[in-house]
């Protein structure tokens, strides 16, 4: 058998390991379950042992499936650290990179700079996503995440692109509306813009902690820019997605001595598997980008 037929059943046999059945690894690999079905058949005919136990309704590894599956893993990974070191030899970094970050770093930060990247890197072929919450990288095929904030315990590795400080900002519309009246000392007189499905967020590192209360919330932090450009309020936002703005007028920055910094929603990090066989794009991508960004 081939080198890279074999690498692609040891593939669809560890797939339907890590997700629990044909099907799934059958949509996670987007090929069809019969496909994935034979990579296993083939495996076990060259083996001659079952990998698996199946029923109608679920599949568990043999005690010779538990056993090969270890050295499977060794296997692939040590190919795919062959297939890079072979790539670096041609000082030439090449294949698919799949990097997530929230929209408005995509916005403000990646899209700025990524055509630099392609020119930079031609043979690596980009794949953006966009997701306002942590995601699963192995689940979302992803080998990259720009993660905002400190990171929970986690078995990934971390690199520190630097820190993003934290302003509170209002349009100068929405500021107008209290000009001749008396001053509004405190944030619980004002309209507040917080986050929808990230509590954490509305949570305000302030100097003098407060309950706060807001009057408008939105999912996604690309939102709460354009809300807040909009006039309905104050929001608590990063100095890479609002930094044009309040240099360009469009927005106003308020209550400045509120701010604690540094607090824990200011670095800026990535975040991915040391042991990926995508290696050298990432380092690639992240030297790249590191003194590139606004933060």
């Amino acid at each position: 058998m081939p080198v890279s037929s074999k690498t692609e059943d040891l593939e669809a046999f560890i797939c339907v390991v890590d997700t629990g059945s044909f099907s799934a690894a059958a949509n996670l690999m987007d090929e069809q379950v019969a496909k994935v079905s034979r990579a296993v058949t083939r495996l076990e005919k060259s083996l001659r042992v079952t990998l698996f136990n199946r029923t109608t309704r679920r599949i568990e590894l043999t005690e010779e499936g538990e056993l090969f599956l270890r050295y499977a893993r060794q296997a692939l990974n040590t190919i795919e650290q062959g297939e890079e070191a072979l790539k670096l030899l041609r000082f030439s970094p090449a294949g698919k990179l799949r990097v997530d970050a929230a929209s408005p770093f995509v916005f403000h930060q990646l899209t700025p700079i990524l055509k630099g990247f392609n020119e930079a890197f031609p043979d690596i072929t980009l794949e953006i996503t966009s997701h306002d919450s942590i995601i699963d990288l192995l689940e979302h095929k992803t080998d990259i995440a720009i993660r905002i904030g400190d990171l929970a315990d986690s078995n990934l590795h971390a690199r520190l692109l630097g820190r993003s400080k934290l302003h509170l900002v209002a349009s100068p519309d929405y500021i107008s509306k209290f000009l001749g009246s008396e001053p509004l000392i405190t944030l619980s007189n004002h309209n507040l813009i917080g986050f929808t499905d990230a509590p954490h967020l509305n949570v305000w590192p302030l100097q003098n902690p407060q309950q706060l209360k807001f009057s408008i919330s939105a999912s996604s932090g690309e939102t709460v820019r354009q809300l807040c450009i909009a006039g309905h309020g104050i929001a608590l936002l990063s100095n890479f997605m609002v930094r044009q703005d309040i240099k360009a007028g469009r927005l106003v920055e308020v209550f400045t001595e509120q701010i604690i910094s540094p607090n824990r929603r200011e670095a800026v990090q990535a975040v991915y598997y040391q042991n990926s066989g995508v290696s050298s794009r990432i380092s690639a991508f992240l030297d790249y980008i590191a003194p590139r960004l606004t933060l």
